[in-house]
């Protein structure tokens, strides 16, 4: 490594804060505690439990009785006060990571996730003051690309991604395993789009049975069969379905499916070519122990009707397996960028050497 370059590290870890990182990992829990609280009210039905924005029934939020929180309200309430606390914890990074970051790209991610936090804010305001389970779904699926962004700003202020640089990995394997990461990533993205979807319904389960779908691996959606359904789920106080709920609960299902062949096979391709790097091991470990966990809270979603606690858990569960797979390609993309630089030094040096020879 030439000398200049060791200046630059030098000078970054000078820069390093362990008081920042740890900022941004509180920063990372509180996003994910939002999350849950949100995923309570979604399930219990009770989003407009509160009918204004951004006072409470009148109060300035921040002044509302604690006598008065109460039933729907209490959850409601607290989450409207959890997203309070979360906006002014991305302030403060935002400003923390502007005034003492070196990296400019580092910097941007942290006014980047200030805009994000100020337009989740306007959105809960908009899902309560017009009253559309559009802006629910939306306002759901940026919470979950937030944490991923908090995570990463986390992840890229830590002194372990630094010495992420030093690690050696035959770049063509280590690129296999990042484009594995990213298509499950995303995949995970898009499952959790889904599974918001189906949440901001506010109605009873399509499917309430489980491996089976109304009694078959592959439901009938004719009319016929929606008829005979419709007058199992009335008999018992059900909300009606349709082929499009029935459909979309399926969509849910098999793309989780896909999602855990993508782990075990990520998992499988770290530990055959990449066994010596801990850090992608272990979380690909913990990845697929996530997946299995997943599965359970999903299979058990469904056998309790969707039950608020075991749902709640469920979306917990599935933010924590985005930001596990955000971790990760930007775990592979940090090492191949370290290999880059340090080709691209000890070229640099072979010429300076050829010239002065």
């Amino acid at each position: 490594m030439s000398a200049g370059a060791g200046n630059n590290a030098t000078v970054t870890d000078r820069r390093y804060s362990s008081w920042l990182n740890a900022f941004a990992w509180i920063t990372c829990v509180a996003t994910l505690f939002l999350i849950c609280s949100g995923g309570m009210v979604t399930s219990k039905g009770v989003g407009l439990a509160v009918p204004d924005w951004p006072t409470t029934f009148g109060y300035n939020m921040f002044l509302f009785p604690v006598s008065k929180w109460i039933g729907g309200i209490f959850f409601e309430h607290t989450h409207r006060l959890i997203a309070s606390a979360v906006g002014f914890l991305t302030i403060i990074l935002a400003i923390w990571l502007w005034r003492s970051e070196p990296r400019k790209w580092v910097r941007s991610l942290g006014i980047i996730a200030l805009c994000a936090v100020i337009l989740q804010g306007v959105l809960g305001g908009l899902r309560v003051t017009m009253l559309k389970d559009e802006i629910g779904i939306f306002h759901a699926c940026l919470a979950q690309a937030f944490l991923g962004l908090v995570v990463l700003i986390a992840l890229t202020t830590s002194r372990f991604w630094r010495t992420l640089a030093d690690v050696i990995v035959d770049p063509k394997k280590i690129i296999t395993i990042k484009t594995i990461a990213f298509a499950t990533t995303v995949a995970i993205y898009a499952q959790l789009a889904l599974g918001a979807t189906m949440r901001h319904q506010h109605r009873d389960l399509a499917i309430l049975d489980f491996p089976t779908a109304n009694g078959a691996w592959i439901p009938d959606t004719g009319a016929a069969a929606l008829a005979k359904v419709n007058a199992w789920r009335d008999a018992r106080g059900l909300s009606d379905v349709d082929a499009f709920q029935i459909w979309l609960q399926m969509a849910h299902r098999f793309l989780a499916l896909i999602i855990a062949v993508a782990v075990v096979v990520f998992c499988l391709r770290v530990w055959r070519e990449a066994r010596h790097v801990a850090a992608l091991r272990r979380l690909s470990i913990f990845w697929v122990a996530l997946v299995v966990c997943q599965i359970t809270l999903g299979a058990w979603t469904i056998w309790s009707n969707k039950a608020a606690d075991v749902a709640t858990a469920h979306v917990a569960g599935g933010a924590t397996m985005l930001s596990f797979g955000v971790s990760i390609c930007a775990i592979c993309w940090r090492i191949l960028q370290g290999q880059r630089s340090e080709r691209s030094a000890t070229t640099s040096f072979g010429v300076k050497g050829a010239v002065a020879a």
